[in-house]
């Protein structure tokens, strides 16, 4: 009678193109590329650190991390992310640890996707 069943998490990342290409309209390519090359270097080096602060107690630290994440976000345009790191401050705020491990777990797996969306979106427009 001992069934485990797997989950598997599998949700839509939601990006704007749109934003990437005013990114590029209003920066030129070279400057659009740099902006949203560290973004992205930004957006990874940040969520490894939310993941060690979470694990390492650093609440505050981590409501800080994750505000300047979804700034980050919303300027590439990853709209999904955006709306997540929200929700983590939201938790962090409201005191509620469940819904932080779960909307933490939900923001690294966003993250690493949406990462990946724009590299992939940069690729085809280039």
């Amino acid at each position: 009678m001992n069934k485990v069943t797997i989950l598997t998490q599998n949700e839509a990342v939601l990006l704007n193109p749109d934003r990437l290409g005013e990114l590029y309209a209003q920066l030129g390519e070279a400057a659009a590329e740099d902006v949203i090359c560290r973004a992205m270097e930004e957006m990874a080096v940040r969520l490894a650190c939310a993941e060690r602060m979470y694990r390492e107690d650093q609440i505050t630290d981590l409501r800080k991390m994750v505000r300047c994440m979804a700034a980050i976000a919303d300027q590439v345009g990853m709209h999904g992310l955006t709306r997540v790191a929200r929700d983590v401050a939201h938790c962090i705020d409201c005191g509620d640890h469940n819904g932080l491990a779960a909307t933490l777990a939900r923001l690294l797996r966003i993250g690493e996707r949406s990462l990946t969306e724009v590299w992939d979106l940069r690729d085809l427009s280039g």
